[in-house]
């Protein structure tokens, strides 16, 4: 049974496997009045490959213009046409722009359907072995160390996977940064998902300077959720902050000591406290 009009359809792509496209999503593209993507010379590429003949207009739409083009797209619907979204890989909104403007189509009392297919957090997750529930997605990492230890920091004692994307070429450093705000972590590393050269690379967050992977490209990263201890780092800091440090010893000393008796290697314990006192606030720091 057809889905009434107008509404707007939000479809999924491929992550690059060609097979992965399903013959729903390609009904909704030829369907559509208007096929929103984020860059309009891939969209046709993709469109070529897979055979797709759209009957409507191809409008970009990314992050930059994406409120400046939902009244137009509103428009569109309430002239009684189909609308789609699509992203240059995998599912649209999942990193991607598209939320403000499904928001506004529900707003606005156009309905708002899924074609469901390829998305890469989600494939990653099922590979890697980590434990799938529950998982948090924060999608491309700040690229300022300060604002990525402040973004770790606030998930560091949350029991979840966490998935984000990162670039090759800053993905050490993030490895680092993650290392001292999450402690020990089981990691896995999904590069060219469903691809011929296809990685899914497992290890551990405190080895990750071991690990080998081709450097081009995105990388879809997993860390595991925290691992139990005889306690959490984050309270071995806070004693420290409120105990320790107020008798004077250098942090060295205060992390040998927490080390020594909670079983955390000073190494671990310096870096968190370092991560810690970036990003609190002054009055705060030690």
């Amino acid at each position: 049974m057809p889905f009434p009009s107008p509404r707007l359809w939000v479809v999924a792509g491929t992550l690059g496997n060609p097979g992965d496209f399903s013959p729903r999503a390609k009904g909704a593209l030829e369907g559509a009045d208007l096929i929103l993507a984020e860059d309009t010379r891939r969209a046709g590429l993709f469109f070529q490959r897979h055979g797709v003949v759209p009957k409507g207009t191809l409008r970009s739409f990314f992050e930059h213009n994406e409120r400046d083009r939902i009244p137009s797209v509103l428009s569109v619907l309430e002239q009684g046409h189909d609308v789609a979204l699509i992203s240059d890989a995998g599912t649209p909104l999942i990193g991607d722009p598209g939320y403000r403007l499904v928001r506004a189509c529900w707003d606005a009392g156009f309905p708002v359907s899924p074609v469901p297919g390829p998305c890469a957090p989600v494939a990653a997750l099922c590979a890697s072995g980590l434990p799938p529930s529950p998982f948090t997605f924060l999608g491309f990492l700040p690229r300022q160390a300060g604002d990525q230890r402040r973004l770790f920091l606030s998930w560091a004692e949350a029991a979840t996977t966490l998935i984000f994307f990162e670039r090759n070429s800053r993905l050490r450093d993030t490895l680092e940064t993650a290392l001292e705000c999450l402690g020990p972590r089981e990691l896995c590393l999904a590069r060219e998902l469903t691809k011929e050269h296809e990685q899914i690379i497992l290890g551990r967050l405190e080895s990750h300077q071991d690990m080998e992977w081709d450097p081009r490209g995105e990388m879809t990263v997993l860390v595991g959720p925290p691992e139990a201890r005889e306690k959490t780092l984050d309270v071995v800091v806070d004693q420290m902050l409120s105990e320790e440090m107020l008798t004077g010893p250098p942090k060295q000393v205060a992390a040998r000591v927490a080390a020594t008796a909670h079983g955390w290697s000073s190494k671990e314990v310096y870096a968190r406290l370092i991560a810690l006192a970036r990003a609190a606030p002054a009055s705060r720091t030690p």
